[in-house]
């Protein structure tokens, strides 16, 4: 595995440490306005199920992908769908999709480039999983300042 998949899928190490954190911690929300760990943990799983799932399958070369949903609409609608499952279960969506997605994504041809919606930048397979990984490093900052 390259350096930016396995980096990539390291993350799922750090969410399964949140196992043995108490769930009084990991509910709740400690600023007003902010998400609790449990809602971080629903919103990244909720990207990755989107990448999984409406992302990854349109991968091919030269082919343009559609654009990134509204983010707010996204991740309120993940975590609204997410309501009725422990923030454990949670977790192990994450672990699940996250190593699905590394998965889907090494698989892919690595020189084959994609553009996102208008824009005109190419993509690969690694450095669309960077923009991810940035993303993944800002969330976990934010679980560790809560812990």
């Amino acid at each position: 595995m390259n350096k930016t998949f396995q980096s990539f899928s390291e993350m799922t190490d750090d969410i399964r440490s949140l196992k043995n954190e108490d769930v009084h911690l990991l509910i709740q929300t400690v600023q007003k306005d902010k998400w609790s760990i449990r809602e971080i943990i629903a919103h990244l799983y909720g990207w990755d199920r989107f990448n999984l799932q409406e992302m990854v399958p349109l991968m091919d070369d030269r082919a343009t992908l559609p654009a990134f949903p509204d983010h707010d609409t996204h991740n309120k609608k993940v975590i609204s769908e997410l309501k009725g499952k422990s923030v454990y279960e949670i977790i192990d969506l994450f672990i699940e999709t996250r190593q699905r997605l590394v998965d889907e994504l090494q698989k892919m041809e690595p020189k084959a480039t994609f553009k996102i919606g208008t824009g005109k930048r190419e993509f690969s397979n690694e450095s669309f999983t960077k923009i991810f990984i940035k993303h993944d490093s800002h969330h976990l900052q934010q679980i560790r300042n809560e812990l």
